[in-house]
């Protein structure tokens, strides 16, 4: 949203007040207003501010180490899923640049900043609002409609999953997908919508995590005008836009409470009424909704309505953790090989046997949505016909591997962290740590905050070692 009618807000992150000075003059003519940020800190401090709540953009300068530019830019977009981010590189498309866009910049500017170029740039960023989707991860656009038939697994607890979806595809009644992030949820959903009844109406989504909790009642159910401060204009939701369809809800725990009643009314009768409208409107939308939570024992202890869990759970299933499916990893590497081969310019790629086992040993904290981001990379930098360990250098890292025959065998006081080298000795400190931060950043599924304050260090001493260890998060 803008602060005031024609200004536009945007957070430089840049320690150079004379880069700092002439990006804020470039962009005021634009009708921009800028706000500055010397360090990632700073910047993340500041979006909790009034004028870090007004943003609609962030361009980021191209300093320090490219695991630092990375840690931030992923930090960042956890905090704030939808807002567009510019990095700005020197020269031509850096190692950097790369890490930034595969962690989630919406684009990349090569400095110098003439004028014309920074506003084209920044008005590219504000039209990702009204265009969604265009800056997505390339093998992310060309993503194809699912069936059953195209969801990739053979581990028993996967296919039971797959059976029970199967079988309410062909009903109306509510339906909930409970499982970790990037375990397929969206995927499962999309292959239900596409093996019903409804497959030749819309497939809508709307991911509450992705929303402020003021605006989720408005892209649900739409709104008058009047409803609400700054509601100029009329506006239906996605509820109506998936009429005939299928409305896929993810993070539905985050639902807030006056939004639950009207989701419970909605699934009940049918029919709802826009926010600050007094008309019903009916429609025939089914409804999937997806958790990463144990949604019952929350619905239990009070903190979600027990009368809507049960409605949206008349059908429940379980996606299992990638972590629990390594029999699965083969043929999902050959899957998503096969569909990068499709994407202009890239090539066809094996896989060799040691890169396989190495990806069946490793722990995949982002689960299947992580093994498509590190072989997507892996295919972009291979320089043979096939992946190699050579190209999974940052799962190679964190993937503990087990001691070579005739090891001494010691006990370890660190879960999956290897105190013992081959030949009996203790390991060096820098290795062990590094291990330990590697773990860490994977069982906080990148949270450096949270990280930081596990390890008992703060913020910038866990980015500094970050440096000196040489870790890189990305895979």
């Amino acid at each position: 949203m803008a602060t005031a009618q024609g200004v536009k807000m945007l957070m430089l992150v840049d320690d150079e007040p004379a880069q700092q000075r002439m990006v804020s003059a470039i962009a005021a003519r634009d009708g921009w207003r800028t706000i500055f940020a010397a360090d990632p800190e700073t910047a993340l401090a500041q979006l909790g501010t009034q004028d870090g709540m007004a943003l609609d953009a962030v361009v980021i300068d191209n300093w320090g180490a490219e695991d630092e530019i990375e840690l931030f830019v992923r930090e960042f977009r956890v905090a704030r899923p939808s807002l567009p981010m510019l990095v700005m590189t020197g020269g031509t498309m850096t190692e950097e640049a790369i890490a930034a866009m595969r962690a989630g910049a919406s684009d990349i500017f090569h400095k110098p900043a003439s004028p014309v170029r920074l506003i084209a740039a920044l008005s590219a960023l504000t039209e990702q609002k009204r265009h969604r989707g265009e800056l997505r991860p390339l093998f992310e656009k060309f993503a194809a409609d699912l069936d059953f038939d195209a969801m990739i697994g053979t581990s028993s607890a996967y296919r039971s999953a797959l059976a029970i979806a199967a079988k309410a595809a062909r009903a109306r009644v509510p339906l909930m997908i409970e499982g970790e992030p990037g375990s397929g949820k969206l995927q499962l959903a999309k292959a239900i919508h596409t093996s019903s009844s409804r497959a030749r109406g819309p497939f809508v989504t709307v991911d509450c995590a992705s929303l402020e909790p003021a605006l989720i009642g408005s892209c649900l159910f739409g709104h008058e005008s009047g409803a609400f401060a700054g509601a100029f204009n009329r506006q239906d939701g996605k509820l109506l836009a998936a009429d005939g369809g299928t409305l896929y809800i993810d993070h539905i725990e985050l639902l807030p409470d006056d939004q639950q009643r009207m989701l419970f009314e909605a699934v009940e009768t049918g029919r709802f009424s826009p926010l600050g409208g007094k008309q019903l409107i009916e429609v025939d939308t089914r409804i999937v909704t997806a958790t990463s939570i144990d949604l019952a024992a929350t619905a239990g202890a009070g903190g979600f309505r027990e009368d809507l869990y049960y409605k949206l759970a008349t059908v429940q299933l379980k996606v299992p953790p990638l972590r629990e499916r390594d029999g699965d990893i083969g043929p999902l590497c050959r899957h998503f090989l096969g569909r990068f081969a499709r994407l202009p310019n890239m090539p066809s790629l094996g896989l060799s046997e040691d890169a396989l086992n190495l990806l069946r040993a490793y722990h995949w904290p982002g689960n299947v949505r992580q093994l498509e981001g590190v072989l997507f990379r892996a295919a972009v930098t291979c320089n043979s016909d096939a992946i190699t360990l050579a190209d999974l250098p940052n799962v190679q890292a964190a993937t503990i591997v087990a001691p070579t025959k005739g090891a001494a065998s010691q006990p370890s006081d660190g879960v999956g962290i290897t105190l013992y080298a081959g030949d009996g000795n203790l390991r060096p400190l820098s290795e062990i740590e590094a291990d330990v931060i590697r773990l860490a950043i994977g069982h906080y599924r990148g949270r450096m905050s949270e990280v930081a304050r596990r390890l008992g260090i703060g913020r910038s001493t866990l980015y500094r070692k970050l440096s000196d260890l040489g870790i890189d998060t990305a895979a």
